[in-house]
């Protein structure tokens, strides 16, 4: 995985990962995967070796200290690693930065959104064994960390603070609208998949709102070598090719759409596309 690598065999390696169980994924180094798609033939030796660098920093400093066997520390070695020693740190002044959701650049920069900071955080948590894991909150990434009895919720945009149930209801009410309140949804544990794909849906957002869509799909590509079971991103795919006049790739998307999504309360529309699209080929 290391060195001057092809698109192809970037997505080899992408697919790779698909297969994984999600407990499996490495999420720091497959976010890296997924942002060189876009970069072929740019070297990603360094990136690689600064995760291994995060990992090994962690273990020593466990090891210098005899051991963390509190939350407290576990959260203060972490923070003190991250932000401290390696200058990372949330990008407040030009948060819609596209580099931001592109982990090869906030490794480079040391900014990004608060999800791509926290692949970092539970990268670094992971590599110790202790339990971390993303939350589903709405429009602020967050991780939660516990240790025995304890438990933690934490920000990784704004260094590491801890987010008490007071500050969440005020984050919510700024993401979503004062009327929303904190429910058990809110709290609900993240898959390393749906963060990656939290990842990349951040990214593509931006991409499709300063038009450019060729590399929106580029992502799109790439959500779907991870997640290949994900109906609503062949949908995407198909839409996105469509778009580009990729009429073959659109049919194939939809087809796939059709087949996974048997449920979707838009498969009737979908299949009246894919009828239109069929006649456009013959």
């Amino acid at each position: 995985m290391l060195g001057d690598q092809s698109r192809e065999e970037i997505a080899r390696l992408l697919r790779a990962a698909g297969q994984q169980p999600d407990e499996k994924l490495d999420l720091a180094r497959t976010a890296v995967l997924l942002a060189a798609l876009e970069k072929a033939h740019e070297p990603l030796e360094r990136y690689f070796h600064h995760l291994s660098l995060l990992e090994r920093d962690a273990a020593e400093l466990v090891e210098r200290h005899g051991g963390i066997d509190t939350l407290d520390e576990r959260v203060t070695l972490i923070n003190s690693l991250l932000y401290d020693r390696y200058g990372y740190d949330g990008d407040h002044e030009s948060y819609d930065d596209l580099q931001n959701a592109d982990l090869m650049r906030v490794i480079d920069r040391r900014r990004g959104l608060p999800v791509a900071l926290g692949i970092l955080y539970l990268q670094i948590a992971r590599s110790q064994h202790w339990p971390a894991e993303g939350l589903a909150f709405p429009g602020h990434f967050l991780i939660r960390m516990e240790c025995g009895a304890e438990r933690a919720i934490l920000d990784p945009f704004n260094k590491g603070q801890r987010r008490h149930p007071s500050e969440l209801r005020e984050l919510l009410k700024a993401m979503v609208g004062v009327d929303a309140e904190l429910s058990p949804d809110h709290y609900a544990p993240a898959s390393g998949r749906d963060v990656l794909l939290r990842l990349q849906n951040n990214r593509k957002l931006r991409l499709l709102r300063e038009h450019q869509g060729e590399t929106a799909l580029t992502v799109v590509e790439g959500m779907l070598m991870i997640a290949p079971d994900t109906p609503t991103l062949w949908r995407e795919s198909a839409l996105l090719h469509l778009h580009h006049e990729n009429i073959r790739s659109a049919i194939s998307a939809l087809e796939q759409f059709l087949k996974l999504a048997q449920d979707d309360r838009r498969r009737a529309e979908v299949q009246q596309l894919l009828q239109r699209l069929r006649r456009r080929m013959n």
